[in-house]
């Protein structure tokens, strides 16, 4: 089978598409400001020989470490790209130029690339004689398709600041606290190490001050036995108050380090000047209100534990509409059992 029998509908091009966005995910959290990529290298014969994913900053792109990984097979063959392929040198060269030069046939890939800088791979590969197809999940490819990591880059990109998760748990009547202000905790072990295993999938954790004197976080990635994973998100906190002279409030985080902005505003702005386009809000419920007011979230992650308080402390300080016509809504983008407990999210 030659290239020109694969579309974008073909059986051995969707199977493809799903491992390159799998190989992407395995490497989300670690490539900032870089996109996390995947890429998947099918022989003239459209069988699988090699998969890339983008390498942290200043290492090869996803394209780059599969043609690498597929040497002489991939003459002829074809690309599944995630992201279309870049036409711009940076700290390394174009992705474009590679592809040709390996003898890629046809490059098949699923989102355009917002950067300007980098724009322009599939127009420049199509005057150079290579098939170009463009990928969508809204078709055959969406079913049984992975999630899709490029998103918050994406969003971060066309938006000039990083993308906005507000995660909570919270019990099944909307609280995240009891009445006396305990809350570990309300969620089981499985669904606490799957936020584990999110988190260092995530360029930065945002807290406001009171949660960091509340409850004295450490803003860590760690696996069940305790100890931290390899890649550790930054650890922010947004407010005025000092946290340096506040006893054992907040010594976790005195001791291993964090910054500190005193507005939303600037937090955003610097974390995205300096490579962070993924970051986390877990609290508490004054600043994750103040992120809605000002149209900052792009995305929900609710965790649901099969939980009653009848009273307690809500998910947000402050209301979002006075009648329910004007209330904000979001689109759920995927659900997970998570033992007892369950993770919705959703997006704008």
């Amino acid at each position: 089978m030659s290239p020109e029998h694969l579309t974008a509908t073909s059986p051995q091009v969707i199977a493809a598409l799903h491992r390159a966005m799998r190989a992407g995910a395995n490497v989300r959290g670690t490539t900032s400001p870089n996109p996390p990529v995947g890429a998947v290298i099918l022989s003239a014969d459209g069988e699988v020989v090699a998969v890339g994913a983008t390498q942290p900053t200043g290492g090869a792109h996803a394209e780059i470490k599969a043609l690498e990984a597929a040497g002489e097979a991939a003459r002829g063959g074809s690309a599944v790209v995630t992201l279309e392929p870049c036409n711009h040198t940076g700290r390394t060269g174009p992705c474009v130029e590679g592809l040709i030069s390996a003898g890629i046939g046809a490059v098949f890939y699923l989102h355009d690339d917002p950067n300007p800088e980098a724009a322009g791979g599939a127009a420049y590969l199509r005057d150079k004689g290579v098939r170009v197809e463009k990928l969508s999940l809204d078709g055959p490819a969406g079913v049984g398709a992975p999630l899709d990591v490029l998103i918050p880059w994406l969003v971060a990109v066309s938006s000039q600041r990083p993308h906005v998760t507000v995660k909570f748990a919270q019990t099944l009547d909307g609280f995240t606290a009891a009445p006396d202000g305990s809350s570990q905790w309300i969620t089981g072990e499985i669904a606490r190490n799957y936020a584990h295993e999110d988190r260092a999938h995530r360029d930065a954790i945002l807290i406001g001050t009171g949660t960091a004197l509340a409850d004295n976080p450490s803003l860590t990635a760690r696996y069940p036995d305790g100890s931290l994973r390899e890649h550790q998100p930054r650890r922010v906190v947004i407010g005025s108050r000092d946290l340096q002279a506040t006893g054992e409030a907040s010594r976790n985080l005195r001791d291993l380090g964090y910054d500190q902005y005193e507005t939303i505003e600037e937090a955003l702005a610097q974390l995205y000047e300096e490579g962070a386009r993924d970051v986390l809000v877990e609290g508490g419920a004054g600043l994750a209100s103040s992120f809605f007011k000002l149209g900052y979230v792009d995305a929900i992650q609710a965790y649901i534990s099969p939980t009653l308080f009848g009273e307690g402390r809500g998910v947000l300080a402050h209301p979002l509409a006075e009648n329910i016509n004007d209330a904000p809504r979001f689109r759920r983008l995927r659900s997970i059992e998570l033992g007892e407990d369950m993770l919705i999210e959703y997006t704008v």
